[in-house]
């Protein structure tokens, strides 16, 4: 029978458990995997839009370069570089290394700043050479 009694939950969920950095993480790498499709449609889009010709190309650009467009680009960047850098994890933890509680959350808390920084320094760069 299913739940018969409406005051509990089907299975364990969110209102049970405490979020802890692992099981963030793991939420956060599946979140920015799902970004990476929709990012990889804006890098489609603008290399259709040089293959196009100047005036979609320049009109592509002008949105890429709003504001808007930048927040979306630098979120694309952050996603790409979590997501690298999880995926670099998950690749340790196939060879059997890392499992340790306190090894694993300073991992994820190192991976989360290791890609704030890798975003900015990207942006510098950009910024830098252009």
């Amino acid at each position: 029978m299913a739940n018969v009694t409406k005051s509990r939950p089907l299975s364990p969920h969110l209102q049970i458990y405490k979020p802890i950095p692992t099981m963030m993480a793991s939420i956060i790498h599946r979140i920015t995997g799902a970004a990476l499709y929709f990012g990889t449609v804006l890098v489609a889009w603008w290399l259709i839009a040089m293959a196009s010709g100047g005036v979609y190309y320049d009109w592509v650009q002008w949105a890429m370069s709003s504001i808007i467009g930048k927040l979306i680009l630098i979120g694309y960047t952050w996603a790409l570089m979590y997501h690298m850098l999880s995926g670099l994890r998950h690749f340790m933890w196939d060879l059997g290394y890392g499992f340790e509680k306190h090894f694993t959350t300073k991992l994820v808390k190192v991976s989360f700043v290791v890609s704030l920084c890798l975003t900015a320094l990207i942006w510098v760069i950009a910024y830098i050479v252009r």
